[in-house]
């Protein structure tokens, strides 16, 4: 039997400019999954109006941290670096390749082509990864859908296994750990975990997600202390936008108290990233550390998401046999 693992990420813009920026948010943002908003009001608001201002903020911001080397976003150069070592390690039993939920234009890229290419090519059980630790309607659910519609397409449809989280693993709360003990300093007193946010409604319609992160976050504390460090734990979330109630407290709230009430020194991770993206390199790295300072810190330590690490190859590999 032919295997095959697929690893899913959100997904990138080809360059960082408002025609790529407009192509991938108007992907993104009109996912009900995403925006559960009735679509008679929202897709014309999206359309003739955010859509005209969001992708050249939104552009500004990712040439910051596009990789000029490769000529591409880090979310996809750490995604293919993944991909690489994982082969390697795991090349007697899978194949190992990746998909974007949101493809930019580049469909080749998509979760729809590349079950049709695997199946094609004779593989008749496919593992799918959602790079999402936590389950979310608004990221992992999309992957289910997008699997599901798939199969409506296709005259042989494989064995298929889609990973709903991963938060829970052992292995992954104390490659965590790991990352925070190489990262800080002794001056460290204070550690903020910022996840992605969503809305409260999602949470109340029954989307587990909060749950998940603040077990994440128990987790991770509990792993700390047993290590014996002596650290004051923060739980946030970041990247609201819109109107709607969002869960809280913010990350950016979070951080600046932390500066007005004296803690001088702290460090931030984003355990619900995969891999360092826009989000965590822009939006944390470099928006809240100048918040922070500005607010009267000294020491901002952001910690880099799992990337390509051993600790991150070793974890996908347990996650997958």
């Amino acid at each position: 039997m032919k295997k095959a693992l697929v690893l899913v990420n959100l997904g990138t813009p080809i360059a960082p400019n408002y025609k790529n920026l407009r192509l991938y948010l108007k992907q993104f943002l009109s996912d009900k999954r995403v925006v559960n908003k009735c679509p008679y009001y929202w897709l014309p608001l999206l359309n003739l109006v955010l859509l005209q201002v969001i992708p050249q903020k939104s552009a500004k911001n990712y040439a910051k941290i596009w990789n000029k080397q490769q000529n591409e976003s880090p979310l996809l150069t750490f995604t293919k670096s993944q991909v690489e070592k994982l082969q390697k390690e795991l090349a007697e039993e899978f194949f190992v390749d990746y998909a974007f939920t949101y493809d930019a234009g580049r469909a080749d890229r998509s979760i729809e082509y590349k079950i049709k290419e695997l199946t094609n090519e004779g593989y008749s059980s496919i593992t799918i990864l959602p790079l999402y630790p936590q389950y979310s309607v608004s990221t992992t659910a999309s992957i289910f859908e997008q699997v599901s519609d798939c199969f409506k397409k296709l005259e042989y449809i494989p064995s298929i296994k889609i990973v709903d989280s991963y938060y829970q693993n052992d292995l992954y709360t104390k490659a965590l750990a790991n990352s925070v003990e190489k990262s800080i300093t002794d001056k460290t007193t204070e550690l903020v975990c910022s996840f992605h946010g969503v809305p409260v409604k999602y949470i109340e319609k029954g989307d587990v997600y909060q749950s998940h992160c603040e077990q994440t976050f128990e987790n991770l504390k509990n792993e700390l202390a047993d290590r014996g460090f002596k650290l004051n734990l923060h739980l946030a979330y970041q990247s609201q936008f819109g109107r709607d109630e969002w869960l809280g407290p913010k990350t950016d709230f979070t951080i600046e108290k932390l500066a007005e009430e004296g803690k001088e020194n702290i460090a931030v991770i984003t355990p619900g990233f995969a891999v360092d993206c826009i989000e965590t390199l822009e939006e944390i790295a470099m928006e809240a550390k100048e918040e922070f300072i500005q607010a009267g810190g000294k020491e901002f330590i952001f910690i880099d998401c799992l990337n390509d690490s051993e600790d991150a190859i070793n974890l996908f590999k347990d996650i997958v046999k």
